[in-house]
């Protein structure tokens, strides 16, 4: 915990050329859940009729070091070498072509409509089995 807090309030950024794009979308989407949080605890304040000079006071107490421990959290050095594992292996992928990508959802819709047709079947025969006993 102790390094954890040392990392939280150091300036520098850990291997800055590596895993460039993966820190960014990552603190991109914890920024967004930051700001989503802080929208929804405005909300609840406005419903307790809080003043709002003090609603926003509280706001903006709270998005600086919000904002600041998402800068950092993509720097934290067993963090930040996840997320360029995570790249890495992401460059290892092959990609299906446009065609290829068409034909397999194409599949899948098929197979799933399939199988949605089965179960109202089986559903149907069920419904009219146990209403002939008349357990329904």
């Amino acid at each position: 915990m102790n390094a954890f807090l040392r990392e939280l309030f150091h300036i520098g950024l850990y291997k800055r050329s590596q895993g460039r794009l993966t820190r960014q979308v990552t603190a991109a989407a914890t920024a967004v859940t930051v700001v989503f949080g802080l929208w929804r605890l405005n909300v609840s304040l406005q419903a307790d009729q809080w003043s709002f000079q003090l609603r926003y006071a509280i706001l903006a107490l709270l998005l600086l070091p919000g904002l600041w421990i998402t800068y950092r959290l993509v720097n934290v050095p067993i963090f930040a070498d996840f997320l360029i594992a995570v790249e890495a292996e992401m460059n290892k992928v092959s990609w299906p072509t446009r065609g290829e990508l068409y034909r397999s959802s194409i599949v899948v819709l098929v197979t799933i409509f399939f199988l949605a047709a089965i179960l109202f079947m089986f559903d149907f025969f069920w419904n009219w089995f146990f209403t002939q006993l008349g357990i329904l």
